[in-house]
């Protein structure tokens, strides 16, 4: 029987109402939780590990970091198969890709949480669970690198987003599709995903990274902002294909010429960014004066990236091929 870690890292999973405030707080205890998934000791061996209790929007960038390096640790050990960690919808697609990024191995890793605490009629914590263990116990899923399982689908973490604030299928790729379902008991896979370079072997995290959304008629007032107080990489999800409005690119010319690497992802939750455009403010003179394209990353995501791209190196050279290798001729 192959034997699973599950990670418990708060999250709606792990609330339930108190009736004091008439609203959910972390309450349940990982026992309390794996309680509820009935029969799973038939299918594979279960340690569960306390990392924390914590919201999604309490997660940072630096516990991503500490969680990546407890996983692993994990992985490490020769009766581990797979792990399992639970997670804050708010920002599991974020912590999913962190890790995606910075944990190279063929053991199964799956991220997954619940969109309903335990104190409401169907707590989707346990099917959640158990769809995981069974995605995580898969032969199949050797090699998939992290795994994001909610509602029996499963999509990869380079992949997906939350698409909906209550929905139970909320997590979508909404370009691309699942990977694969999770369906009596047992994960089918219909697809591949495209390979990647990962960055590892970080020891301290650069998360002074700005995200700045594009609307119609912004100048650079937030962009100076950054700058002037110590940011060192900037992600703009520009519009469309990758075009910002005129008033915007004084701040990232100034940004550039610091040697901060400006990231150029769309708003847009599907299609890549291209230099297209030759107007003022298009993308093809934001590539002309250095901004580094994003490719179809939504704009946390390419945040999550830089982080890790600027915490292993500060040559903006490098960055570039980070983010575009292999992307554009």
């Amino acid at each position: 029987m192959k034997k699973v870690a599950i990670i418990f890292n708060g999250g709606t999973i792990s609330m339930k109402v108190d009736p004091r405030i008439n609203a959910a707080i972390p309450a349940l205890s990982s026992q309390e939780i794996m309680s509820m998934v009935t029969n799973i000791e038939k299918y594979a061996d279960i340690e569960t590990i306390n990392f924390s209790k914590l919201p999604g929007p309490h997660m940072t960038p630096d516990l991503m970091l500490e969680l990546s390096n407890t996983i692993k640790n994990i992985l490490k050990r020769e009766d581990i198969d797979g792990v399992i960690v639970t997670h804050g919808t708010d920002t599991l697609e974020e912590t999913a890709f962190f890790l995606e990024l910075n944990i190279k191995s063929e053991k199964p890793i799956i991220v997954l949480g619940a969109m309903r605490n335990g104190s409401e009629l169907g707590y989707d914590g346990p099917s959640n669970l158990s769809a995981g263990i069974c995605t995580a116990i898969s032969e199949e899923s050797k090699g998939k690198g992290v795994l994001v399982v909610m509602n029996n689908e499963v999509n990869a973490a380079t992949e997906v987003t939350k698409t909906n604030t209550l929905s139970l299928d909320t997590f979508k790729s909404p370009e691309f599709g699942p990977l694969g379902i999770v369906d009596n008991d047992e994960v089918l896979y219909y697809r591949e995903k495209k390979s990647h370079d990962h960055i590892l072997n970080i020891d301290k995290l650069e998360s002074k990274v700005g995200l700045i959304k594009c609307g119609a008629g912004m100048d650079s007032d937030i962009i100076e902002f950054y700058i002037n107080t110590g940011y060192k990489g900037l992600v703009i999800e520009a519009m469309g294909r990758g075009n910002v409005p005129p008033s915007m690119l004084d701040g990232i010319k100034r940004a550039i010429s610091k040697n901060i690497p400006v990231i150029i992802v769309s708003r847009c939750p599907t299609g890549r960014v291209l230099d297209t455009y030759g107007y003022l403010g298009a993308g093809k003179m934001l590539r002309d004066i250095g901004a580094i394209f994003g490719f179809n990353l939504p704009g946390q995501k390419a945040r999550i990236k830089l982080m890790l791209a600027l915490s292993m190196t500060k040559d903006i050279n490098k960055i570039k091929d980070i983010f575009e290798k292999d992307r554009f001729k």
